[in-house]
C-alpha cells in the first residue's frame, strides 16, 4: 500500500510522516509511505494525507505553483483522503482568510472566530484557539474506532469549517459554541486538530485511516 503525505511546504510534515509510519506498525501493516510534491506520485498513491499548517492563502498558491490542486481534486474523487488541519480547511469552497478559494470538495467556508468571546466562567477566549479540546462525535464512522465519545485532541487555529450541508459533519467541539470539527463524505475524511500532535488518540485515528476501505 502507498500512502502520499502531501508536500507542498505547508504543514508539520516531519511530525506527520512519523505519526504515520507509527500507525502504520500500530496497523501492523505494510505501507510505503512518502512525503511528495509531484502529481505524479499522488496519483500512484492507494491512499493520501494531507495536511497543512500557516495562512491559507500561501497554502493554495503552493499548491497551484506545484501544479498539486488538479492532482488533489482527482485524487478526492478517487481516493481514501485525510485532510488535517489547513489542509482539511482547503477542502471547502471559500475561507475568509484573505477571501481565498479552496478546492470545493465540500460546499461551505472557513470562518474566523469572532473576537471577544468569553468562556462559562467569564474568561476572555484567545484566538487562536490553542490545546487540547474535546471532541463529540456527531455520528458513527470507520475512523473513529476505538476511540471513546469525548477524547481530547490538540487544536491550533483562528479559523473554522462553517458546512453549508450538515450531513457532513462528524464531529463538534467547543469554543465557546459548538463548530464542527471533522467532515466526511464517501471516500474523505477531514479533521481541524492535529493528529500528529494528539498523542495515542490521533495515532489511532491515522491508523483507521490505514485499514479504512470507503
Amino acid at each position: 500500500m502507498k500512502i502520499a503525505i502531501v508536500d507542498y511546504g505547508m504543514g508539520n510534515l516531519h511530525s506527520v510522516l512519523k505519526s504515520v509510519q507509527a500507525a502504520a506498525r500500530l496497523a501492523r501493516t505494510a505501507a510505503d509511505i512518502a512525503l511528495t510534491d509531484r502529481p505524479e506520485a499522488l496519483a500512484a498513491a492507494d491512499k493520501i494525507v494531507f495536511p497543512g499548517q500557516g495562512a491559507m492563502p500561501d497554502c493554495m498558491a503552493a499548491l497551484q505553483r506545484n501544479g498539486l490542486d488538479e492532482a488533489l481534486s482527482h485524487a478526492l474523487r478517487h481516493k481514501p483522503f485525510f485532510g488535517i488541519c489547513v489542509g482539511a480547511q482547503l477542502l471547502f469552497e471559500r475561507s475568509e482568510e484573505g477571501d481565498t478559494a479552496g478546492l470545493g470538495h465540500f460546499r461551505g467556508t472557513v470562518k474566523r472566530f469572532a473576537h471577544g468571546q468569553r468562556d462559562p466562567h467569564g474568561t476572555r477566549l484567545k484566538i487562536p484557539h490553542m490545546g487540547w479540546n474535546s471532541v463529540r462525535q456527531t455520528r458513527p464512522h470507520p475512523m473513529f474506532a476505538d476511540i471513546a465519545n469525548g477524547t481530547r485532541f490538540y487544536f491550533v487555529h483562528s479559523y473554522h469549517f462553517a458546512p453549508a450541508e450538515p450531513q457532513t459533519v462528524a464531529g463538534e467541539s467547543d469554543y465557546p459554541d459548538p463548530f464542527a470539527c471533522i467532515v466526511a463524505r464517501d471516500n474523505v475524511f477531514a479533521t481541524q486538530f492535529h493528529t500528529e500532535k494528539s498523542h495515542d488518540a490521533g495515532l489511532l485515528m491515522l491508523r483507521n485511516f490505514l485499514n479504512w476501505q470507503p
